[in-house]
This record gives C-alpha cells, sequence and structure tokens, in this order.
C-alpha cells in the first residue's frame, strides 16, 4: 500500500519561491537626463518611445529635452496627463498601443500613469522624476483617486531610473519636504506590518523590513542637512525614496513603505482635497502611530521640522476636527490591511492623539 495519500507522513520538500522586479539602471546625479539615450541603449530598447509629462513646467524644466535627446534614435511621440484618473489610463493605454516603450517625465501622476499604461500594454518604462516627493519613482504599486478614495494598483517597477539633481533641487522645497515625509513614515509602517505578523499571521519580509526600517533612520539621522534647493540634499532623499521603492519590491506589496500613517493620510487627502501633499498627510500621521506604537515620536516631530515638513493640521491650513475624522475614518482604507489604527480607536482617543500633535 502506498503511503502517499497520508500526508503526515510524507516530508514536505522546500517549494517556495519568489518573482522579484527590480530598476536595472538607476542614474541619480547632476545633469545625468543627458544620460538618457545611453540608459535606453543599455536596456536595449528599441523601436519606439512615448514620453508622458504634466502641464507646461514640466515640459519646459525637462519634458522638451527628454524628447528631443530621445529623438535622435527614436520616434517619439508625447501624452499630457492632466489629471489622474481611470478616464486618463485608458486614454493614455490606447494612444501608447504603438509605442516600444515608455518614460514618465514628471511627478506623481504622470510616473504613476506611465506606469500603469507600461503594465498594462507590458511595455518597457523609465522614470525620470522632476520631483523627489514620494516613493512612487521607484515601486511597483501606482496610486489612482476613485470616487471612494485612492486605490492602490498593482503595477511593476520602472526599468530604469534617470534622476537628475538638478532638476530635482529646482522645484519647491514643499515637495522634497513631503518626499522625506514619505519615507520618515516608513518607520511607522514596518512597526504596523510586524504588528499583523503577531496578531493575524501576516507574512513578513524581515530583509525588506531592514532595508525600509534603515532607509527612514538615515533620513531622520540627516534631517538638519537637507536643505532647499540644494542637490546634496536631492541626491540624498532621491536614493532613500528608490530604497523604499526597491523595499517594496522585495516584499512584493507597499507593506514596508505604508502602514496606518498611510491610512490615515489618505483618508485626509479625501477629507480636505487639495490642500495636502501625499507624503505630507503620512508625515503627520507617522508621529500620531508611533504614539501607539510607544515609540519616540517625537524624534519623528523633530526631524520633520529639520526638514520644513509639517506636523500639525494647522500647518496645512486644517482645523483639527478634519484630522480627528480622518484618524477614525482609517480602517475604512484597505480595511485587509491591518494596523494599530485598526483595533479600536475611540474618537476621544483620536481628539488626544490630535492634540498632542501641538506638544513640544
Amino acid at each position: 500500500m502506498s503511503a502517499d495519500p497520508i500526508k503526515l507522513l510524507k516530508t514536505k520538500g522546500f517549494d517556495k519561491s519568489r518573482w522579484m522586479q527590480l530598476p536595472r539602471d538607476v542614474v541619480i546625479g547632476h545633469d545625468v537626463i543627458s544620460q538618457i539615450p545611453e540608459v535606453c541603449a543599455d536596456l536595449c530598447l528599441e523601436d519606439s518611445a512615448m514620453v508622458f509629462f504634466g502641464g507646461a513646467n514640466t515640459r519646459e524644466c525637462a519634458g522638451d529635452r527628454v524628447v528631443s535627446l530621445l529623438g535622435e534614435t527614436y520616434s517619439v511621440s508625447t501624452f499630457t496627463v492632466r489629471e489622474m484618473s481611470m478616464e486618463t489610463i485608458a486614454e493614455a493605454e490606447e494612444a501608447a498601443r504603438g509605442a516600444g516603450f515608455l518614460v514618465g517625465v514628471g511627478g506623481g501622476r504622470v510616473i504613476d500613469c506611465a506606469k500603469i499604461v507600461s503594465y498594462n500594454l507590458d511595455r518597457p518604462f523609465l522614470s525620470v522624476p522632476t520631483a523627489a516627493s514620494h516613493d512612487g519613482i521607484a515601486s511597483a504599486r501606482a496610486s489612482v483617486p476613485l470616487v471612494d478614495g485612492n486605490a492602490s494598483l498593482e503595477a511593476h517597477p520602472p526599468m530604469g531610473i534617470v534622476a537628475d539633481t538638478a532638476i530635482i533641487a529646482a522645484a519647491p522645497h514643499r515637495l522634497l519636504a513631503a518626499g522625506c515625509a514619505d519615507v520618515i513614515s516608513n518607520s511607522t509602517a514596518v512597526l504596523d506590518w510586524e504588528l499583523a505578523h503577531r496578531l493575524r499571521h501576516e507574512v513578513i519580509s524581515e530583509y525588506a523590513i531592514a532595508l525600509s526600517r534603515m532607509t527612514a533612520e538615515l533620513l531622520m539621522k540627516n534631517a538638519r542637512s537637507i536643505k532647499p534647493h540644494s542637490e546634496e540634499s536631492a541626491w540624498m532623499v532621491t536614493k532613500a525614496l528608490v530604497s523604499s521603492g526597491v523595499a517594496m519590491s522585495i516584499a512584493g506589496s507597499s507593506r514596508p513603505a505604508s502602514g496606518g500613517e498611510h491610512k490615515f493620510g489618505h483618508a485626509l487627502e479625501r477629507l480636505a482635497p487639495g490642500k495636502v501633499l501625499h507624503g505630507e498627510a503620512c508625515g503627520i500621521g507617522t508621529i500620531m502611530v508611533m504614539y501607539l506604537h510607544g515609540g519616540d515620536w517625537r524624534a519623528i516631530k523633530a526631524a520633520l521640522r529639520a526638514i520644513g515638513a509639517p506636523t500639525t493640521p494647522r500647518d496645512l491650513g486644517i482645523d483639527d476636527e478634519t484630522a480627528v475624522e480622518a484618524l477614525l475614518a482609517a480602517r475604512t482604507i484597505r480595511p485587509e490591511r491591518f494596523t494599530i489604527l485598526d483595533t479600536g480607536l475611540s474618537r476621544e482617543s483620536a481628539v488626544r492623539l490630535v492634540k498632542m500633535l501641538y506638544e513640544e
């Protein structure tokens, strides 16, 4: 009689597998935008290119130059991302069907749009950020605003990243500060992931957690060195954002960089549309979530303040009650993602948390 059907008598072999996609070429530095043709050649990109960008400012600071540089070798077409929506994505997909590869030149919505289209059409994608405002420049996730809030969609990371520090340093400092806050928020995202592992047996990646935590700690350690319109600062923050994106690729999800602080951030963006940048909202959320975890929330607040990022709703021109509502609504954002904000936060506790933001 065969013992095959009796599972308890069989020795289970190792069958774990993981397919990780990481950027192949990452070029960061002064005037590296001029190296785009070399990056494309190194990646063996052929055929035609479609360049995505936002408004006139993006075209002027980088978009037209990218088109000109690529035009020496490729047939180049362009697509303007006026807003980020499912309708825009569908329109962009139709326009890009004849392109061999895509290039996203700009900020978050432009790069996310190009990233999703490249994923849906199975085309290579290059990320050319003009601001270091969030870790989407290197990640395999893209955020799309919907009627009931932002949706995080699966994509793949860019095949190459070309981040010109001269262009990034020239952007408003508020964008760089928001990018710093987005990276610093990793410090609570990993705590929430570890909490979900303990309470819900969620699988974790210790390597992804270590990389994510180290990236946040490095920015906090060097917070006073991050200055407006400094290429050295742009270099430091861009490298941190790329590292954060790589941590997500290793994990196979956004878990290493998105916990309760991001759920709060998305809720605040929904309640106060147009008033807050993504990283800014997540930074404020990080202070409160770190407090709930019993960590050094004052160090988080001090680092954000040194960088020039907001630390209270008042800094953003938002009333405290809106922040309280965002805390209470956080559990409705991605309910499948368990965080410390999903453990039963009362209104009274939410009010106290927001008041705590004003403490020195």
